[in-house]
């Protein structure tokens, strides 16, 4: 972003806060109280935990859309409200185990284990078990723990994140902050690469930012994957973590140390090991193929309405989960119940200034179905049936909200990634707070939301997220557990302040002529290249 450009934005800010000074009303104010109403909807017993392909899925993409349809916004995929997510949901037999030499561990206590793979039945019959480190191949950092080993077939052991958290050295990957080497997702995705039969990622809680509880709520129940026209037979078969303890017992059995494994896999020159154990294992899956839907909605620019900017929150949880003692329902109020609000708050808030004064460019709402198991709906929107990703100037994404008191401050995932960063400040220091760094980078955030399908496809975002950040109780205790639950006692202040902050991003996007580049070379950087930004 040059000076001039630069000089463009402070006007367009100062002229949006001069404009909002002279017609505000009632109708220009954030309603804590429709932000309240919101939320105990979408997060109440009867939306059931808006699981994807559930009977609350229904009842929570039909209040979207005539929430949207009342404020008189458009259905944004070619005037529909829903955009059609073909998937399949799977469910994995909970009595499996794992055996390994004379050790057996069950499902969910011990390990995890299920399959993106359209296939009801895999196994794995003696597979040979190789411990290769960290599970990455990254040329731009001369690191290659599958150098002169041969996996395929075979069931390998990683280790969660990338050496650089483990050492907080700086100067080793990005040091403290997480890489997305170091995420689960491209663990799999890489091992699937080497033709690996199946991967178990050693599970820590500080270097993998959640408790073993999180692991096992998030694997355990149904998931659900897109459908190639292989029945994603490229996928990896077996996606696994096992407990830190388990690791340690399997690594006794061969004669070595969890301790020592590590230590050596930080290294460049790191060689997989092989463990001269196999792995037993027999997944079986239920599966069934049906229909989910994002939720598109569209406020049309006047005179470059192809140009737009996105605005998004998941709209699902995890549903409920039937137990022996009887069904579980995880509402997910905070996540991301908040955001959903917030989405319709901002809408409610945009189209508002629209009617007086019309954007020159189109204002996409995006709620996505089926984050919670691999930001599934942005995956598909992103390969830009419903809009060209060329077309798209920037996400704005929103990933759980504050709902206390409001803060001095707002939280920017990732640094020097991209010039969006700069709106951000300006409209932060409008509301006189400052721009505050994640404050847990080793937790990859930047890599685990909606924004991120996007970025993959070369479109520069924002993630807007608090969880846990004004309540320290918050992840260990209610993230992804049915404790997530509304109250009436939330003061909602934070998400005033940040629905007001991205309003008015949103509003100086939409009514200039600036393309956010991204700053760093980068995958990213290139993809948006190709589609000539």
């Amino acid at each position: 972003m040059n000076k001039k450009s630069i000089l463009i934005v402070i006007a367009t800010f100062l002229s949006s806060s001069c404009s909002q000074n002279v017609t505000l009303n009632h109708t220009h104010q954030v309603n804590l109280a429709s932000i309240h109403q919101h939320i105990k909807q979408l997060a109440s017993d009867e939306f059931a935990g808006r699981g994807p392909l559930s009977e609350g899925e229904k009842l929570t993409t039909r209040y979207l859309a005539e929430q949207y349809h009342a404020m008189g916004l458009t259905g944004g995929n070619k005037g529909h409200y829903l955009q059609a997510v073909p998937m399949a949901k799977l469910t994995s037999d909970q009595s499996m185990q794992l055996t390994v030499g004379d050790l057996t561990f069950n499902a969910g206590t011990d390990f995890t284990a299920r399959t993106q793979q359209i296939n009801t039945d895999i196994q794995l019959d003696k597979s040979e078990l190789v411990f290769v480190g960290y599970g990455i191949n990254a040329p731009q950092y001369q690191w290659n723990d599958y150098q002169d080993v041969d996996v395929k077939g075979k069931t390998v052991i990683v280790l969660v994140n990338d050496p650089g958290f483990a050492t907080q050295d700086p100067q080793f990957f990005t040091g403290n902050a997480m890489t997305y080497y170091g995420r689960w997702t491209y663990k799999y995705e890489e091992a699937a690469r080497q033709g690996a039969k199946a991967v178990l990622i050693i599970h820590e809680t500080a270097a993998a930012a959640y408790p073993w509880g999180v692991v096992e709520n998030s694997n355990s129940g149904s998931k659900y994957t897109l459908i190639d026209d292989k029945k994603n037979a490229t996928k990896l078969p077996i996606m696994g973590w096992i407990q830190q303890e388990v690791a340690q017992q399997i690594f006794t059995q061969a004669g070595l140390t969890l301790a020592s494994m590590q230590q050596q896999a930080l290294t460049a020159n790191f060689t997989a090991v092989p463990l001269k154990l196999t792995a037993n294992l027999h997944l079986k899956t239920d599966i069934e193929q049906a229909e989910s839907n994002n939720v598109l909605a569209l406020i049309k620019g006047s005179e470059k309405p192809e140009e737009t900017i996105v605005i998004s929150a998941h709209w699902d949880h995890f549903g409920t989960k039937q137990t022996p003692s009887g069904p579980i329902i995880y509402n997910g109020a905070i996540d991301n119940a908040t955001g959903v609000a917030g989405t319709l708050e901002i809408a409610r808030l945009l189209m508002a200034k629209h009617k007086l004064h019309p954007f020159k460019r189109s204002i996409l709402f995006a709620n996505f179905t089926a984050e919670e198991t691999g930001l599934l709906g942005s995956e598909l929107f992103a390969e830009g049936t419903a809009i060209p990703t060329k077309n798209i100037v920037a996400i704005l994404n929103i990933d759980g909200m504050n709902p206390l008191d409001g803060v001095d401050y707002i939280l920017q995932y990732g640094n020097n990634l991209s010039e969006l960063e700069h709106y951000l400040t300006l409209a932060a220091n409008a509301q006189r707070r400052t721009v505050k760094l994640d404050p847990r980078p080793q937790n990859g955030l930047f890599f685990r939301s909606d924004h991120f399908s996007m970025a993959k496809q070369g479109v520069p975002g924002l993630l807007f997220m608090s969880l846990g950040d004004t309540d320290p109780d918050y992840i260990s205790h209610r993230y992804h557990k049915e404790t997530d639950d509304y109250t009436p006692l939330w003061s909602l202040a934070g998400m005033e302040q940040d629905i007001t902050l991205i309003t008015d991003i949103a509003t100086t996007l939409a009514n200039n002529n600036d393309w956010p580049q991204w700053k760093q070379d980068s995958d990213f950087k290139q993809r948006r290249a190709e589609d000539g930004r």
